[in-house]
Parts: structure tokens; sequence; C-alpha cells
């Protein structure tokens, strides 16, 4: 069975590039626009892995982790967060909110599925 990956990202055209690089590594995706809305997914679906971006309207990549770490079911998700922010001081605190690992945009699909494949296994 394909492992199920929840891609949060505001961007469509980001949500598209991720859902053809994860489709064609055998990957099932699951899809939301926003920290709100990936937390109302999780409320009937089963990832394997997260990945989210941070700055997103309604409510940030950092808020979403939170809500993912709070809730006793999911705390043992690996949670990646794939943004353009490359500042160290968002990726600790991104860490601290429970992120897994930090990947920074324009992502490398090859490295992408590594990254997913070491996180999952």
């Amino acid at each position: 069975m394909s492992k199920v990956v929840l891609t949060v990202d505001d961007s469509r055209t980001m949500r598209d590039m991720l859902m053809l690089a994860l489709s064609n590594a055998g990957f099932s995706v699951i899809q939301a626009e926003d920290g709100v809305r990936g937390l109302e997914t999780l409320e009937t679906a089963h990832p394997d892995v997260i990945i989210t971006d941070i700055n997103m309207p309604r409510m940030d990549g950092f808020g979403f982790i939170e809500g993912v770490r709070r809730d006793h079911r999911h705390r043992a998700i690996p949670i990646l967060v794939l943004t353009t922010e490359s500042d160290i001081a968002k990726k600790d605190k991104a860490r601290r909110a429970g992120a897994t690992g930090w990947i920074v945009k324009p992502f490398d699909p090859v490295k992408l599925v590594e990254a997913i494949r070491r996180v999952a296994a």
C-alpha cells in the first residue's frame, strides 16, 4: 500500500507541483490550502507524512504544526516544512512547534521524495 502525504500550501501552483512529484513517486496525496483546512482534513485522513508551508492565510504553518502536535492521534506523524523561508529563527520556531525537517523552495522533486521516504520509514 502506498504512503499517504498531506500537503498544506496556499499556492495552487505549489500544490499542483507537489501532487505531480509525489504521485509520480507512488505516493497518495491529500491537499489542503491552509492550516485550518489541514487540521479539518486530519479529522478523517491519516497521512504517513505531512508537508506544510509556513506563510499561509487563516492559519500559518507554525499554528498548523502546533495544532497537529496537540492532537494525540497525530503526534507521531513526521512534518516537513517546505517554504521560501531560510531564517534560522523560523527554523528553530518550527522545530520547537514539532516539525521534523525543513526544505527550502524551490524544491528538487528527487530530494523531496528521498526526505519523505526517510521520515516515513
